[in-house]
């Protein structure tokens, strides 16, 4: 009996299925690709000699406050919002002009009047009963990046943003003031803030 060395159009169908499915996998928004991919929900610190600051329960939102105008149709900027843990009163705000980029390795970080791929545009809280506001005439230096972004930032699977950086702040003890550096890193979990 001879057999065909060619390879029956069944097979060539089931390779070119699977080659699909794989391209289609590989694009970053497949169900395994989206999400924290297990980031705690708590971990951004700010943190000098002495005292340190933690934020998390950092929530998203395509709100399109921080516009980019070469940005392609269809892209709008995300705010991202988050406490400080152990006083209510302290908060980071975020906001990311081109989300669609998050995970195209490290951005910039910067603020409002200094730009940036990722900007800090609020950061308070305090530490050791003194306290801090973000110094907005000095910018941030680091960088920021993602992981698990799908839909620009609005999967309901959230995502994990990375930041290595130092800003520096405004600390306010007792009756003096002065400007300090912090650093501010960690690895946390952004979820979807609904509208």
């Amino acid at each position: 009996m001879l057999h065909s060395r060619s390879p029956s159009s069944t097979s060539v169908l089931a390779i070119a299925g699977l080659a699909a499915a794989a391209a289609i996998g590989s694009t970053g928004c497949g169900d395994d690709a989206c999400g924290t991919g297990g980031a705690p929900s708590s971990g951004l610190v700010a943190a000098a000699t002495m005292f340190q600051l933690e934020y998390g329960d950092l929530s998203g939102l395509l709100g399109n406050d921080c516009p980019d105008p070469a940005a392609p149709a269809g892209v709008i900027s995300l705010s991202i919002e988050g406490r400080q843990a152990g006083d209510p009163a302290g908060l980071i705000t975020l906001c990311v002009p081109r989300p669609d980029l998050l995970m195209e390795g490290e951005r910039a970080l910067g603020t409002t009047t200094a730009g940036g791929d990722v900007r800090i545009i609020d950061l308070r809280g305090s530490a050791n009963n003194c306290s801090f506001v973000l110094d907005s005439s000095q910018p941030p230096t680091g960088v920021a990046r993602a992981t698990g972004v799908c839909d620009n930032g609005d999967s309901p699977d959230g995502f994990a943003l990375v930041v290595d950086g130092a800003v520096w702040m405004r600390r306010t003890c007792v009756t003096s003031t002065d400007s300090v550096q912090l650093t501010l890193r960690g690895r946390v979990a952004v979820a979807r803030r609904a509208q």
